[in-house]
């Protein structure tokens, strides 16, 4: 097994960031920023295997579950919390946990990442079973919430999956479909929420969108079951069904909306009733 090494830690490749131009420090982040793609790219037959392995046990009745600390848990309530409004989904088959619970989600809550037992007992607050999948997020790849859960779910006979910057992490070694995207050290040294956590952000989209298209959420490149919550929603769904439908009426075609709920719906209901 190859030495554990905290890329995530190592020393910014940027010494005296205090005395630099506002120009020159925007500059190198974003040259910073331009290598996570790339490095994400390489992991995308790691990505590949976790997704087909949430999109079989979501098919089957399954739920997904992100669970992290800090930055990482934080990114993980956000990709569950989009999945209702822009799929459609009902809330609680994508959870998002994070160590400190709901407080943490604004402000730091001390130590609440430092126990092995803790993520266990938050999943177990939801039922988590062999149907689930849970998908550790840790920079570092130490964190003791998430490894702890991971563990304790691969005991259970749940599938395991993780998101980490460093190579070989101790979180990997408990995931069944460990993802490694190792971006560098950050332009401040440890500031994990900067590369890392744009990494993180990347993959969990990936994640998240390709599994959504493959359970059928999505039809053509539309959000065709997005829920209709403000005003710009119900006009890009009416613009959906004129599209789909070759209408010319746009109020007739936003009645058919609201009627119905959704694109999907309303198109379905409209062919149904009007059959070539």
């Amino acid at each position: 097994m190859p030495e554990f090494v905290k890329v995530t830690e190592q020393e910014s490749r940027y010494r005296h960031l205090e005395k630099m131009e506002v120009s020159e420090i925007l500059q190198n982040i974003n040259r910073e920023d331009q290598e996570v793609p790339l490095a994400v790219a390489k992991a995308i037959p790691q990505i590949e295997k976790l997704v087909s392995a949430i999109t079989d046990n979501m098919l089957a009745g399954g739920r997904l579950f992100y669970l992290g600390a800090g930055t990482s848990g934080r990114l993980g309530i956000l990709d569950a919390s989009e999945i209702p409004p822009t799929y459609g989904m009902p809330y609680g088959l994508v959870i998002g946990l994070i160590a400190g619970g709901e407080e943490a989600i604004q402000k730091a809550v001390e130590n609440a990442e430092d126990s092995l037992q803790q993520g266990w007992e938050d999943l177990k607050k939801h039922f988590v079973s062999e149907k689930d999948v849970v998908v550790g997020i840790a920079a570092s790849g130490t964190t003791p919430y998430v490894i702890g859960a991971l563990k304790k779910c691969r005991e259970n006979g749940i599938l395991t999956g993780s998101i980490s910057c460093n190579p070989n992490s101790p979180v990997s070694q408990e995931a069944d479909f460990p993802i490694e995207v190792v971006v560098g050290p950050e332009f401040v040294t440890g500031s994990t929420r900067m590369k890392s956590g744009t990494a993180q952000k990347l993959v969990l989209n990936m994640i998240s969108t390709t599994v959504m298209i493959q359970i059928g959420r999505v039809e053509d490149n539309k959000m065709v079951n997005m829920q209709l919550s403000n005003e710009k929603l119900v006009d890009r769904g009416t613009h959906m069904v004129l599209q789909q439908l070759k209408l010319d009426d746009y109020e007739a075609a936003k009645g058919l909306l609201l009627k119905y709920g959704s694109v999907k719906k309303a198109v379905d209901a409209w062919r149904a009733a009007n059959p070539a």
